[in-house]
């Protein structure tokens, strides 16, 4: 037993690649050379290159003047690489230091690297364990603080992301729902919403359109992201789905008055549930499914009135309970019946919520409001999570020049 109880040697410790120890020996030669090349090609001369016999160096480009040494960390782990120096004339008169495209001023790290370190942090961890899963890569090179650098750097993309023009989108549905994080204000835990806007093109695939971080889901704040979408030229949907919540619902009738509104049948069951005895939840949960899942709309309309028949008997608060979202349950049956699948609930969002908190999961709480809107984007916007195409994706032309008939029409 050794006496602090830990082993010499850590487990990976010992795996040496001949392959890789050879390619990290010979990059610090590469870059060096790469360099080299590049300030060749400004001065016009190789190094120590001078004019010929006695020509005075007519039109030089400038002049070298020693050289710095930096540490660069990349996927070939930390290498130590002697940076040629150059002056270079400018068009007063004066000089001007040389430099490198290739190597940025003051990098420290390749863009690769850091790409591979918020990939990392993406996939669900803490800056803490990010800094152990890529020690042996880069030689313990990493810190937390490196982490969350990096991740700042997403923060010029995030702010292009929200100010792009939607004018382009060929969207005709909208799924909108929000969900709740934990994060630090004022050095306190804090629970915010996120009010994420999901658009559906016309063929068929979803993409994200907004996310933003709010206090609650309140109209006020629905109506702040949908007149945000405006804005940005976001043209009127075809058909929207909302999980129904006030807020939201009077936020949308402000924006767009009378576009056709979907409430997820999967909330409306919980909201059945919730007003009446577990000992009725199999019954009711069978006499809904049966209505929501009936093959035609004349079905759906038969089964519905004999469920608010049935339930007004056994018990009211449940009939109310259906009755309060009107129309509104069944707008999917207006729809060709192979988009009711995709139409009927907000699953598609709920998804995404799921996976968002799954990725987050070890991190507890969030360091500010606005590092959890951006996750949120980064995620997708990396190709971490991805959206697949609604089902009944090739009516939604058809569904969308019938809609827009109606509309003329009115």
């Amino acid at each position: 037993m050794h006496p602090t109880g830990q082993p010499e040697a850590r487990l990976f410790d010992t795996w040496i690649d001949p392959i890789e120890t050879g390619v990290r020996e010979r990059v610090r030669d590469w870059i060096e050379a790469l360099i080299e090349a590049e300030l060749e090609a400004a001065l016009g001369r190789p190094r120590y290159g001078r004019a010929a016999g006695d020509e005075p160096a007519v039109g030089t480009r400038g002049y070298r003047h020693g050289r710095r040494s930096r540490t660069l960390t990349g996927t070939f782990c930390p290498t130590e690489i002697a940076v040629p120096r150059a002056r270079l004339p400018t068009q007063n008169g004066g000089t001007t230091e040389w430099r490198s495209a290739a190597l940025r001023a003051y990098q420290r790290r390749t863009q690769a690297a850091d790409a591979l370190i918020a990939s990392a942090y993406l996939s669900g961890t803490n800056t803490r364990r990010v800094r152990r899963a890529l020690a042996a890569l880069f030689g313990g090179a990493v810190g937390k603080d490196t982490v969350s650098r990096v991740w700042r750097k997403v923060q010029a993309d995030w702010q292009a992301w929200n100010q792009r023009s939607l004018a382009d989108e060929p969207i005709v549905r909208l799924i909108l729902d929000g969900t709740v994080v934990r994060v630090r204000l004022d050095n306190k835990a804090t629970s915010i919403s996120l009010l994420v806007v999901i658009g559906i093109r016309e063929d068929g695939q979803k993409i994200l359109l907004s996310v933003k971080n709010m206090g609650g889901e309140t109209t006020a704040a629905w109506r702040a992201v949908l007149d945000d979408l405006v804005a940005r030229q976001l043209r009127r949907p075809a058909f929207v789905i909302v999980d129904g919540a006030p807020g939201l619902e009077q936020a949308l009738a402000a924006v767009w008055e009378g576009v056709p509104l979907q409430r997820c049948t999967v909330h409306k069951l919980r909201n059945l549930l919730a007003h009446a005895p577990k000992r009725l939840y199999d019954e009711i949960t069978a006499d809904y499914t049966d209505m929501i899942y009936a093959a035609t709309a004349e079905e759906i309309e038969e089964r519905r009135k004999a469920f608010v028949k049935k339930w007004r008997l056994r018990h009211a608060a449940v009939a109310d309970s259906l009755e309060e979202a009107g129309e509104a349950l069944f707008a999917f049956t207006k729809l060709p019946p192979s988009q009711w699948k995709s139409a009927r609930t907000t699953n598609a969002i709920e998804r995404l919520h799921e996976e968002f908190k799954r990725r987050i999961k070890t991190q507890t709480v969030l360091p500010s409001d606005a590092t959890a809107a951006m996750l949120f984007w980064a995620l997708l916007a990396s190709g971490q999570i991805t959206m697949r195409k609604v089902d009944g994706w090739k009516t939604l032309p058809q569904a969308s020049a019938s809609q827009e008939t109606i509309d003329l029409a009115a």
